[in-house]
């Protein structure tokens, strides 16, 4: 049976297209979870807790009193069920249960999840110029976000106060 950083993995290699550079490593995924305020969740493709092989995954790190999204996904074969809503509304949840005042996350400038993000009570407070480099060369602006936990959230999250 393959252990959660593997099915973390199998997920990113198939939700992060290589053009942009953006799928962690193996390496990268263990060391943060190394970290006791680290946390992840796995969904299967019944928007479930994965038992077997996970369809998304979500890696947030807790910090005071707020978090940040490091990485969301959902593989493509699984991707317009609802399974990105399910993980990012648990995300909100599991930080307000913690007590989190907010939740942060950084993107790509042309990253379409934006629209997602938005709708999900999510607002830009940043950006970063040239932060992004791809394996073309490329720079990209990163986007700071953050969602107030301490106003409603939308509808969108699946999750209300």
């Amino acid at each position: 049976m393959m252990d959660d950083i593997d099915r973390i993995m199998e997920v990113m290699d198939a939700a992060f297209d290589p053009r942009w550079g953006e799928a962690w490593t193996h390496r990268q995924v263990s060391d943060s979870l190394a970290f006791p305020h680290t946390h992840y969740r796995l969904i299967g493709p019944d928007g479930e807790p994965a038992t077997g092989r996970a369809a998304g995954f979500t890696l947030v790190r807790a910090m005071a009193d707020e978090e940040e999204l490091l990485l969301v996904a959902v593989a493509p074969a699984h991707r317009g069920a609802g399974l990105g809503r399910r993980l990012l509304g648990r995300v909100l949840a599991d930080a307000r249960g913690r007590e989190a005042s907010r939740v942060f996350l950084e993107m790509r400038a042309n990253n379409p999840a934006e629209r997602f993000y938005r709708l999900s009570g999510f607002e830009p407070i940043g950006r970063r110029p040239a932060y992004y480099h791809t394996p073309g060369g490329e720079t990209i602006d990163a986007i700071t976000f953050a969602c107030d936990l301490k106003q409603a959230l939308p509808a969108a999250t699946g999750i209300s106060r």
